[in-house]
């Protein structure tokens, strides 16, 4: 399906994958300024509720604290892993799934079902209950999963929106526009969490600890509500609409171009996570474990944990600068030395600095925004990048699930660890992740360089042309605007001739 006015036109002097950027520009016509307010509004509604699923995998920090001391004997570590990890494996299933549901049914489709869901599992967390505290716990460990499966989803579907959105807006500034839409919400959400958390303890009072978790999850519902109108409005982008493929997908094919490819995201994604999520998770009860008498101060734990998400933001900007800097590779690079530099620090002299709470969230947080620097930020931007249209939601589903498969081996490992370990050997651990990450993001990580998305989509069509695919691309809704064209184009000639 084309016209002359397709992204690409392919010819044998001139190979689809060899088109230069003043090509694209020559065939494709200059959006119109709705065009261009739809995209942005787009890239808009696609970030804006990212912030619930940063303060939804951000808000078990704290909680898990107060369940711990609601709950003495009932909130054991299986308990707690369990709770913790029913919205790991929610979100693993929304991503896969959802991932592939943005591919076949549009963005917009996929936007809408996520955000329903968020809201519903929210409701759901929010009400728990049962006979015994026990049953309780399992009402809350389903009510997350169906949260996770809405905040899983949100990473494929919003991201791949926001990109496809923002190449048609923005190409030259895609990369620090798709990181301020995606991982600073996502790392906003941490802090955002612990302020909501301690201005509902400061209302609430210490007496009525399930009063403030229930409220707390319960606010979780208003940002994904805030947007849902706006997603639910949302235009689709043209990437979309030239690039999709609707049926007979050659998975096979896709395989064997990407398999380098999905090599180097979903193993970024994994370590990135495995080290990250648990630490998220888990900080507070590692600054509940050094604060004197924070058994019965949550007050001064959830400050100290405040400090520590504020200290990972400004990795988020820098990554953002750094990217068309010295390129999304090496700032990726960058981010994982971090982890290498930061975690020996803190895991050789763990007992020194314990002592010294203000030095150990300092260390612990130049960690943590080491991350968000390099893969915290690249990883999704590379995930968008390093795919075509017409599977990038699927190839960014996948990535993000190993990722989050990732964060359920390191939340199932992590306290073990500590117990026969030691603290010390968490930070350890994750220095070691930071050498293995830099080693997965040289091999096997695409030497992207933020070209125009259109380009990726032509190499990859081209790819599948030469090896005898024969399906079509493309959406009904552009074959319907081309014959609209051809239409009015076809009645100013016979008025004309009139």
């Amino acid at each position: 399906m084309g016209n002359d006015n397709d992204v690409i036109s392919s010819s044998d002097e001139t190979p689809a994958g060899e088109q230069t950027q003043r090509d694209l520009e020559m065939y494709t016509p200059k959006p119109s300024t709705a065009q261009r307010v739809a995209s942005i509004l787009s890239i808009a509604c696609a970030g804006a509720a990212l912030i619930s699923d940063g303060y939804q995998n951000s808000l078990m920090t704290m909680i898990n604290v107060l369940f711990g001391i609601e709950y003495k004997e009932q909130y054991t570590s299986t308990v707690s892993t369990r709770v913790s990890n029913a919205l790991l494996i929610g979100e693993i299933f929304g991503q896969i799934v959802i991932g592939l549901t943005c591919d076949y049914m549009g963005r917009k489709t996929a936007l809408v079902v996520t955000t329903l869901l968020i809201v519903v599992g929210g409701i759901l967390a929010t009400a728990a209950s049962g006979t015994t505290v026990d049953g309780m716990f399992w009402m809350l460990v389903v009510a997350r999963g169906v949260v996770g499966f809405g905040t899983g989803g949100e990473y494929p579907a919003s991201s791949t929106a926001a990109s496809e959105a923002a190449n048609e807006t923005a190409l030259t500034q895609r990369g620090p526009i798709f990181v301020m839409v995606t991982n600073l919400p996502l790392s906003f959400g941490g802090p955002f969490a612990i302020s909501v958390f301690l201005i509902v303890l400061s209302a609430a009072g210490s007496n009525h600890l399930s009063t403030v978790w229930r409220v707390c999850f319960g606010i979780g519902c208003i940002w994904p509500l805030s947007v849902f109108y706006f997603r639910y409005k949302m235009a689709t982008s043209y990437l979309y609409k030239k690039g999709a493929i609707k049926k007979n997908v050659p998975y096979k094919l896709v395989l064997k171009y990407y398999w380098k490819s999905l090599i180097g995201t979903c193993g970024a994604w994994f370590l990135y996570d495995f080290v990250t999520f648990p630490n998220g998770v888990f900080s507070g009860t590692i600054i509940a474990s050094i604060v004197p008498n924070s058994a019965t101060n949550l007050f001064k734990t959830a400050e100290w944990q405040l400090l520590l998400g504020a200290i990972a933001l400004p990795g988020v900007f820098l990554g953002a600068y750094l990217c068309h800097l010295i390129g999304r590779r090496a700032t990726m690079m960058v981010g994982f030395s971090g982890y290498l530099i930061f975690g020996l620090i803190i895991g050789c002299a763990f007992s020194q600095l314990s002592k010294i709470m203000p030095l150990f969230v300092v260390f612990y947080g130049l960690m943590l925004s080491m991350g968000n620097l390099g893969p915290g930020d690249m990883v999704g931007l590379l995930s968008t990048e390093s795919y075509a249209t017409a599977v990038r939601g699927t190839c960014y589903g996948l990535s993000a699930a190993v990722g989050k498969a990732g964060a359920a081996v390191g939340t199932q490992c992590f306290k073990p660890i500590q117990a026969n370990l030691g603290k010390n050997w968490t930070f350890i651990i994750a220095a070691i992740c930071g050498i293995a990450g830099v080693l997965v993001t040289y091999f096997f990580i695409p030497p992207v360089s933020g070209e125009d998305l259109r380009i990726q989509d032509a190499k990859f069509e081209e790819y599948l042309l030469n090896n005898g695919w024969t399906g079509l691309l493309g959406t009904k809704e552009l074959e319907d605007e081309a014959n609209d064209v051809v239409t009015n184009i076809e009645l100013a000639k016979t008025s004309g001739s009139d």
